[in-house]
């Protein structure tokens, strides 16, 4: 009996051994936490074509949105540790989001494996294109001599342009109005007609709007220029010193996954920021690719999670 088991054990090790080194040997679900056609579900399914190409076996996404990416994570933490769940999250719901809304119940440095950051992301500010102000400076001086007269648009209570203006106001110590919308397209639209002053806006989908002359861009959230918007100041050099912010995108998993698949999938991220096309895709829409392995991810979380935590306890923001 007793070598019946120890044969039976064996066998168990050796057939687990054969699915970890094939992994992957089937499809692979990539959770979006947003809806289609949006700006990280165009990067993650940029990134899902590469990805798949690699490892070999087709990446789909999926698209799970709602509450600001949360749902998407909560699906992955709930996940069975395999490799086949993973998620493309956006820097929003692991460094805001939980500080924000108490119905989220995940840990965003505890309760995922980590495989790694993919890339960068800046932000830019746009104000109305008929508004006096021509640059930062400007602006802030026109929103201290005219207390209430300053909105800025976001897409909601919490969102990454939302805590951005904050960051501003709380920076410049003059107070703006927030006008919270139901994602960033209808903001944008309020900006171009003039209902509000400004917003904060990813540089993909800012570009356009800016070459179109529909809004003037006043400066990047960067500590560097952006590359696909060379002549926009940093808010660095337009007097904010500290004001050095960048989303970013990432890959993580359900919590304890097997240490060859992470490591497989580190090595298929880092073919995948090899690759010159992918590159080229991705920097013409204003991402600057950063690939790394699991460590400058979790640290990156801790780090936000202290920046924006001091910025929400500032602004008392809170959404159930």
């Amino acid at each position: 009996m007793v070598r019946i088991m120890l044969a039976g054990m064996v066998l168990a090790l050796a057939h687990g051994a054969a699915l970890a080194d094939t992994f992957p040997s089937r499809p692979i679900r990539l959770l979006v936490g947003y809806a289609p056609g949006g700006p990280v579900d165009t990067a993650a399914r940029i990134y899902a074509d590469n990805l798949g190409r690699v490892l070999k076996q087709p990446v789909v996404v999926d698209n799970r949105a709602g509450a600001s990416g949360a749902i998407a994570a909560g699906m992955t933490a709930s996940a069975r540790p395999d490799g086949y769940t993973l998620y493309f999250v956006a820097s929003p719901t692991m460094t805001m989001t939980p500080l924000i809304q108490k119905s989220v119940s995940f840990r965003p440095a505890q309760d995922f494996s980590y495989v790694g950051l993919i890339t960068d992301y800046t932000n830019v500010l746009l104000i109305n294109k008929d508004f006096p102000a021509k640059n930062v400076e400007e602006l802030v001086s026109y929103a201290r001599k005219h207390p209430g007269d300053v909105s800025f648009g976001s897409a909601g209570v919490g969102a990454s342009n939302h805590l951005s203006a904050e960051l501003l106001a709380q920076m410049t110590g003059v107070k703006m109005l927030h006008v919270p919308y139901k994602g960033n397209a209808p903001a944008m639209a309020d900006v171009i007609s003039g209902k509000v002053t400004f917003m904060f806006d990813i540089t993909g989908t800012a570009i356009g709007h800016i070459q179109g002359g529909k809004v003037r861009a006043l400066a990047v959230t960067s500590k560097t220029r952006n590359a696909a918007l060379p002549s926009v100041p940093t808010l660095v050099e337009s007097g904010l010193r500290q004001y050095d912010l960048t989303g970013w995108y990432g890959l993580v998993g359900p919590l304890g996954l097997p240490a060859d698949v992470t490591d497989r999938l580190v090595k298929a991220q880092q073919a995948v920021g090899q690759d010159p096309a992918f590159r080229t895709r991705m920097s013409d829409v204003g991402y600057d690719l950063n690939v790394t392995g699991p460590a400058p991810l979790q640290d990156r979380i801790r780090k936000e999670l202290a920046l924006w935590g001091n910025v929400v306890k500032t602004a008392n923001i809170e959404v159930e």
